[in-house]
C-alpha cells in the first residue's frame, strides 16, 4: 500500500523535483525549489481552474485554455507519484499543479507574444482580413514545415511507423499531435521574429576584450596546479609492507623500462584512477588530501618519474606531465573565451530589448499576471458557450 506523505518535504521533492522537465515560470516561479509549509498554506489562497475550457490568458487575439496545459500537468504528476509509490495529500497537489501550470502558462504565454509579434510585422496596419489571410498563409507554411522535418524525428523517438501511433504516444505523455503542432508553429514563427530583430553573430572588439579582462582580473587567478601520472599499492593489499614495497618496486622498473606508466596502472595500480592509466587531470595544490604527494607532485622535476613515495596507507610512484605557477591567465589564453561570453551577453541583451518591445506591441491579460512582465489582469472566464436560458 503506498504511504500517506505527511512531510511536506519528500513529497514534493518528488514531484517538483523529479517533475522538473515541466517548465516554471518568469519571475517567482524561475527556480523549481522544494516549497515550505508556509509556501504551501499559501498557495490554498490561489485559485486553480478545473474546467478545461477556462481561458488562462488572452494574447493579442489569441486564447490559452486550461486545457491545453492541464493534460501535461496531471500526466506528469502521476508519473511521479507512481514512482515514488506516494500518496499525497491534496494540498501539496494543489501546490504542484498551481506552480506546474503556471510555469507552463508563462512559457506559453512567450511563444504566443513573438509569433503574435511576427504577425503584426507582416501585415502592419492592414485590415482585419489581410491580417487572417497572412496568418492563414504563414500558418499554412509552418504546418508544412512541422510534417517535412518535426514529425519525421518524432515518430522516430517514440518508435512508431505512422502519425495515428504517435498521437497515441504523445496523448499518453499529456500531449497530443494537434498540441505539438500549435507549439512548434508558434515556436518556429516566434524564432523567425527573433532572428530578424537579434543579431545572433555580433562582433566583439579586442578593447571590449580587454575592458573585461581587467574588470573581472581576480576570475583568471589560478592557484598552482599539476597534471601527473601516478602507480599505487595499498597496504591492506598485502600481508606486509615489505611485500608491497616489492610490488610498487617491480611496477616501477616496468614502467620505466616499458617506457609507459598508464599501461601499468590500467594493469596493476591499486588506486581510484587506474582505470584511466593513472592519469589525474589539472588539481591545485593543496587540493589533495594526502599532503605528501602534494609536496612531491609540486617540487620533483615534470616528466620524471619519482623516487618511490611513502604516504599513510601506500606507496606511489608519480611523474608530473605539466605543472603551472600560481599567477592569472594571460589574456592571450583567455580572449576567445572572453570574447564568446560578450557575444552571449550582447545576445542575451538585444533578445531583453526585443522582449520589452513585443510587450508593448502585443497585450497580454492573464489569470496570474504577476508571473509575466506587463501582463494584466483577466478575470477568470470559460470558453464554453453560455447555456441559453
Amino acid at each position: 500500500m503506498p504511504s500517506l506523505c505527511r512531510s511536506v518535504l519528500p513529497c514534493l521533492l518528488a514531484i517538483v523535483l523529479l517533475a522538473g522537465g515541466m517548465a516554471v515560470g518568469t519571475s517567482n516561479l524561475a527556480h523549481a525549489q522544494v516549497p515550505t509549509r508556509a509556501e504551501v498554506d499559501a498557495a490554498k489562497a490561489t485559485p486553480l481552474p478545473t474546467d478545461p475550457a477556462t481561458v488562462l490568458a488572452v494574447v493579442g487575439r489569441n486564447r490559452i485554455l486550461l486545457g491545453e496545459l492541464s493534460p501535461r500537468v496531471e500526466t506528469k504528476i502521476a508519473q511521479v507519484l507512481e514512482q515514488t509509490g506516494e500518496k499525497v495529500p491534496e494540498d501539496q497537489l494543489h501546490f504542484v499543479r498551481l506552480r506546474m501550470t503556471r510555469g507552463l502558462l508563462a512559457q506559453t504565454i512567450q511563444n504566443r507574444m513573438l509569433r503574435e509579434a511576427f504577425l503584426l510585422d507582416q501585415v502592419g496596419t492592414q485590415a482585419a482580413d489581410k491580417r487572417r489571410e497572412a496568418e492563414a498563409t504563414m500558418s499554412a507554411k509552418a504546418r508544412q514545415m512541422f510534417y517535412e522535418t518535426e514529425l519525421p524525428g518524432l515518430k522516430e523517438k517514440a518508435g512508431v511507423d505512422t502519425v495515428a501511433e504517435l498521437d497515441e504516444k504523445l496523448r499518453e505523455q499529456g500531449m497530443s499531435l494537434a498540441v505539438r503542432q500549435r507549439e512548434f508553429m508558434d515556436q518556429m514563427l516566434g524564432s523567425l521574429y527573433l532572428r530578424g530583430k537579434v543579431n545572433k553573430d555580433p562582433s566583439i572588439s579586442l578593447s571590449e576584450i580587454v575592458q573585461y579582462y581587467q574588470a573581472h582580473r581576480t576570475e583568471y587567478e589560478h592557484k598552482a596546479r599539476a597534471r601527473w601520472e601516478q602507480l599505487t599499492v595499498m597496504f591492506d593489499k598485502f600481508p606486509n609492507k615489505q611485500a608491497a614495497y616489492a610490488a610498487i618496486t617491480e611496477m616501477g622498473r616496468e614502467a620505466l623500462y616499458g617506457g609507459s606508466m598508464q599501461s601499468v596502472a590500467k594493469a596493476k595500480s591499486q588506486e581510484p584512477f587506474a582505470n584511466s592509466g593513472g592519469v589525474h587531470d589539472w588539481t591545485n595544490q593543496g587540493a589533495l588530501a594526502s599532503t605528501v604527494l602534494d609536496q612531491q607532485i609540486f617540487s620533483i622535476p615534470t616528466g620524471k618519474m619519482s623516487e618511490i613515495i611513502e604516504d599513510t596507507n601506500a606507496y606511489h610512484i608519480i611523474r608530473v606531465l605539466e605543472r603551472e605557477d600560481e599567477g592569472v591567465s594571460p589574456i592571450s589564453d583567455v580572449q576567445d573565451d572572453i570574447s564568446d561570453l560578450l557575444r552571449q551577453q550582447k545576445i542575451q541583451a538585444a533578445q531583453a530589448e526585443v522582449m520589452v518591445e513585443v510587450r508593448r506591441r502585443v497585450p497580454v491579460w492573464s489569470l496570474y499576471p504577476d508571473d509575466f512582465p506587463g501582463a494584466k489582469p483577466l478575470t477568470q472566464v470559460s470558453a464554453r458557450p453560455a447555456l441559453q436560458r
